[in-house]
């Protein structure tokens, strides 16, 4: 979270990274229910597993849980046998940009800018 000491600033920063959070926090569940429609596999079961841990991580801040978790869920949903509707890619991207506007890092490498 970020912080600064310039008065109302502060509570601004913060209420925008609450948000990133909840809005991470819904698509995190859209991409479970995507999951569990799907029939069942040990793929889609690993998949199911650890996008649950991911929103464990996610609700407990858990920096390097984020970073561990969302990197496999990403490995998972491009496994080619691993046939979901675009609706779950897309809602693993969304997550991801909210989770990074939140201020956590869900990737291990970031491309330079």
């Amino acid at each position: 979270m970020r912080l600064r000491i310039a008065g109302s600033r502060c509570k601004v920063e913060e209420v925008t990274t609450l948000e990133h959070r909840e809005a991470a926090n819904k698509r995190i569940q859209e991409l479970i229910a995507i999951v569990r429609q799907e029939p069942e596999s040990d793929l889609r079961n690993a998949l199911l597993e650890e996008c649950e841990a991911l929103a464990r991580a996610a609700a407990a801040f858990h920096m390097e849980g984020i970073r561990f978790r969302s990197y496999n869920v990403d490995r998972l949903l491009r496994r080619p046998e691993m046939q979901l509707p675009p609706a779950a890619a897309e809602a693993f991207a969304d997550m991801r940009r909210s989770l990074e506007g939140a201020g956590f890092h869900t990737r291990s490498h970031q491309a330079p800018t």
